[in-house]
């Protein structure tokens, strides 16, 4: 079936970064006939009579709190990190341009000081309180929507991650928590919930690709259900979570008791810098060590550490050591190594997030997508964190939501 010819928008949070300069280089390029669709779980066989938007159809915009531009962006990239070539680059540079026009100004409010170190401070606007924030967010996603004459609009948080937020009284009632809002200064939220609060007051589809607290706040779900509202989050499975998650069934399906899983991280990037700072780290620890524990049996002892290499640039490396025990007590071991670009693992999971968020628009659906849980760390209301069980669940929706559709029944 071919893709459906529908227009839809991905709006990115952090969209001149390094995932969200990448998801835009690669959609214009998919545009132009300029590369496959590997790496594109969406584009694989099995989903093939899924009608799903053409990837190099959506239309492209965000918000940014640096005035570096998406072009800036993926040549600093590639001149750093040595990924994608100068020749797609150039051949992709009026669409870039195109897709420029439509970045604006990012918020600050409930940013902490890592975060706002790294801001232009004259590109972003300020606002008295964090209900104005997300007033002028909401009139940029609808003017987006308006401009581009979008039928659907998704808006994918991809900026640098946030330390642990704090809980507070107003986070379980939207109405108190719409009070707390409008008060001058009020920090009763984070950066990410803004975002995520502001995409559901404008209709659009959340994606939280990041491991920052974004819409697990009760009232914010609970404007979602109100508002009809498809979501979904935490926390993108691109590396050595995703091979975990892959790995443990195995020992599982074995029988063999996992003692142990250890796991090294070292990685450059403005994420790495950001994750320099222990209390940001914290929060990515806390969604990459839940895995092995929610799969194997027992209790085994689990580490996961987090080291900032300037040099390695967008280049993630992770080494892994299983200790686990076999039959007659023998203590044996397993260890992996895995190194790869952050940004070109994470772009086409943000393009398959964006089709797959449309089609539930499209089936006026709402509440968390929890078929997704295949492409996070630490899915929202999923305590299932086997991949094979998850792509299963993904497979069996995708296929009955086509068989619906053209009216036959699924196998």
């Amino acid at each position: 079936m071919h893709p459906k010819r529908e227009k839809v928008g991905l709006w990115m949070i952090g969209a001149c970064g390094g995932v969200g300069s990448t998801v835009a280089l690669g959609v214009a390029a998919l545009g132009r006939g300029l590369a496959d669709q590997t790496g594109l779980v969406s584009a694989l066989p099995v989903f093939g009579a899924v009608d799903l938007t053409d990837p190099g159809a959506l239309v492209v915009g965000g918000h940014e709190i640096r005035a570096e531009s998406l072009l800036e962006a993926v040549s600093g990239l590639h001149t750093r990190s040595k990924v994608y070539t100068p020749e797609l680059i150039r051949a992709c540079t009026p669409q870039l341009r195109m897709m420029q026009r439509d970045i604006r100004p990012g918020i600050l409010f409930g940013a902490g000081p890592t975060i706002r170190a790294m801001a232009d401070l004259d590109f972003v606007e300020r606002h008295r309180s964090p209900a104005e924030a997300i007033e002028r967010i909401v009139e940029d996603l609808t003017a987006f929507r308006r401009r581009r004459r979008l039928e659907h609009l998704v808006v994918v948080h991809v900026a640098s991650s946030e330390p642990p937020a704090r809980p507070a009284s107003a986070h379980g009632n939207y109405h108190k928590l719409v009070r707390a809002l409008a008060r001058p200064g009020s920090q009763v939220l984070p950066t990410s919930s803004l975002y995520a609060l502001a995409a559901i007051e404008a209709g659009c589809a959340f994606i939280n690709f990041t491991p920052s607290l974004g819409l697990r706040v009760p009232a914010i779900q609970q404007r979602a259900r109100e508002l009809g509202v498809p979501y979904m989050g935490s926390d993108g499975k691109t590396g050595e979570t995703l091979v975990k998650s892959a790995l443990a069934p195995m020992f599982a399906m074995r029988n063999l008791s996992v003692l142990s899983w250890v796991g090294q991280n070292i990685l450059g990037n403005r994420d790495g810098a950001v994750l320099d700072d222990p209390r940001t780290r914290l929060s990515k620890i806390q969604a990459k060590d839940k895995t092995v524990a929610r799969i194997v049996a027992g209790s085994p002892v689990t580490r996961v550490s987090i080291d900032y290499v300037p040099s390695l640039d967008d280049w993630k490396v992770a080494w892994d050591f299983v200790h686990f025990e076999g039959f007659l007590s023998t203590k044996m071991s397993l260890q992996f190594t895995w190194t790869g670009s952050d940004s070109i693992l994470a772009a086409p999971l943000i393009i398959d997030l964006v089709r797959l968020a449309a089609l539930e628009c499209r089936e006026s659906r709402s509440g968390p997508m929890k078929h997704l849980a295949f492409f996070f760390k630490d899915p929202i209301d999923v305590q299932e964190y086997d991949l094979f069980a998850q792509w299963r669940r993904l497979v069996e929706h995708l296929t009955t939501t086509a068989a619906r559709r053209s009216g036959t029944p699924a196998r």
